[in-house]
């Protein structure tokens, strides 16, 4: 399985850096889990071939150019964008962005070959399908409506924690897989803004090494998502300073292979 971050930051002569503002994950050049900057980095080959998104909640660090991403292929469409959700995120999403207000409502609308974006509703409790991926979605403890993913090809296994505080049925779904191959885990604030991490429901290293307690399997990869770009270094030194097995923290644009 191969995985890869988008970059969501780049620098004057277009190079992309490292600070994540935005989040998007591609799985295998097909499947993308949220999509804050799949408009503005996806290659053109992915273009091509990225046509299922699964959304884990509505902030808008996830969805940010979720829309243009629609609107830029509307024409060349040539099968529906799926966009994979909960019945509440995807009641969120057309309330507040597909809503003819802050743009169209692409589930309503149609180009030469027929519909260019459909809902397909994440089944509660259930491993579905998505592209040649099987997925299973559980809740997490965020601010709004958020699912953590765990994604199996048949082979390799990955998790996804989404945005998260404490958290407990996704380590259950975790710790039953009889196989992990890598978790991909939010820390997104300094120790020393344990009580903004709290009210806005996020991990900072301290918390995410008590988190990591709860993680049955052993050696695999640790991969640390969503840390916020004021706080990048300070975050990175005190994750080091768990020294915690295998846990590093992802590089947007790098392709990352299980």
């Amino acid at each position: 399985m191969r995985i890869q971050l988008l970059p969501s930051t780049f620098d004057a002569r277009g190079v992309a850096t490292l600070e994540q503002r935005l989040t998007c994950f591609v799985i295998d050049d097909c499947v993308a889990v949220d999509a804050g900057s799949i408009a503005i980095a996806l290659s053109n080959e992915q273009r091509v071939t990225v046509r299922d998104i699964i959304v884990t909640h509505p902030h808008l660090d996830h969805i940010a150019s979720l829309p243009i991403f629609i609107d830029d292929l509307y024409p060349t469409l040539k099968q529906p964008m799926r966009v994979h959700a909960t019945p509440e995120v995807i009641d969120l999403l057309e309330r507040d962005v597909f809503n003819w207000n802050v743009y169209p409502r692409f589930s309503e609308l149609t180009n030469n070959y027929g519909p260019v974006m459909e809902y397909v509703p994440i089944p509660a409790g259930t491993p579905f399908k998505v592209a040649h991926l099987s997925v299973i979605a559980v809740p997490v403890n965020h601010i709004v409506p958020t699912i953590g993913l765990v994604v199996s090809d048949g082979q390799t296994s990955v998790a996804f924690s989404s945005d998260t505080a404490e958290t407990e049925e996704f380590w259950k779904i975790v710790n039953e897989m009889k196989g992990l191959d890598a978790l991909l885990i939010e820390s997104s604030f300094p120790n020393r803004l344990a009580k903004l991490a709290d009210v806005s429901r996020h991990f900072t290293p301290a918390s995410l090494g008590q988190e990591l307690k709860k993680l049955n399997h052993n050696g695999l990869d640790i991969m640390a998502v969503h840390l916020k770009p004021s706080y990048r270094d300070e975050i990175i030194q005190q994750l080091n300073a768990l020294n915690i097995p295998k846990l590093s923290v992802m590089e947007p644009g790098r392709v990352y292979e299980w």
